[in-house]
């Protein structure tokens, strides 16, 4: 996820880690990676508990604060986010209760800002994530570990929780995920260079089947699919 923001959307000046978890570390190799690109970087971890936050503190340092809080985002008055990852965040509630989260937090961004709501398996190995703006979501991405990958299907235990529940015949992420696993069964050919490129030649195989992916192979030979949201949003 780090790799995919850095690369789209890049640094800005500041970004919220929402709900970082028992641990600060993925505060902490946010703000490394962003920094590569925006060397006066900033982010600011939110946690609800207040034991997490105090011990994330120790972890503090030039650029790297945590604060404790919820989807208010506690930030001083006038801040406004570039970026806010709430990963492993909104799986926790009802799906009834995203379109209010989402509303919430990207009122907080800044006008070019985004918000990206994410879910991964332990191990960070499957990980799917909808960006939006304020204007609302605008695309899905699905990311894998290739060299553990055995089927795409994997990744639909890890949609986010707009989405989790669409997975079921009639609906477009549902075909959108039978398009893929199929396009990667087709590409089996190429298993044999490697599944970076078999993961490749399954994104163009779908792209030329008429799903709007976007970012092209560079971002294809990083293990990512990203479709427009439009492709893929729940029927109502």
């Amino acid at each position: 996820m780090d790799r995919w923001i850095v690369a789209t959307h890049g640094a800005g000046p500041l970004t919220v880690d929402l709900g970082y978890g028992a641990a600060p570390w993925t505060a902490v190799e946010l703000l490394a990676r962003l920094r590569r690109v925006r060397s006066d970087a900033r982010v600011v971890g939110v946690e609800i508990d207040p034991a997490r936050v105090a011990a994330a503190r120790a972890c503090e340092r030039p650029g790297l604060t945590f604060l404790r809080g919820g989807f208010e985002l506690p930030l001083p008055d006038g801040e406004r986010p570039t970026l806010i990852r709430a990963a492993n965040v909104l799986r926790q509630y009802e799906e009834n209760a995203v379109p209010d989260a989402w509303a919430r937090l990207t009122a907080r961004l800044a006008p070019d800002g985004l918000l990206i709501d994410g879910t991964c398996d332990e191990l960070g190995r499957r990980h799917a994530w909808i960006a939006l703006g304020p204007d609302g979501p605008r695309t899905l991405t699905l990311a894998a570990h290739l060299a553990t990958l055995t089927t795409p299907a994997a990744l639909a235990e890890r949609l986010p929780k707009a989405l989790i529940h669409r997975n079921v015949p009639g609906e477009p992420v549902h075909r959108f995920l039978r398009d893929l696993d199929h396009a990667w069964a087709s590409a089996a050919p190429y298993a044999p260079f490697g599944a970076r490129q078999r993961w490749t030649e399954a994104a163009r195989a779908l792209a030329a089947a008429g799903w709007p992916l976007t970012g092209g192979p560079r971002r294809w030979r990083e293990g990512e699919i990203t479709v427009r949201w439009e492709a893929v949003a729940p029927r109502r």
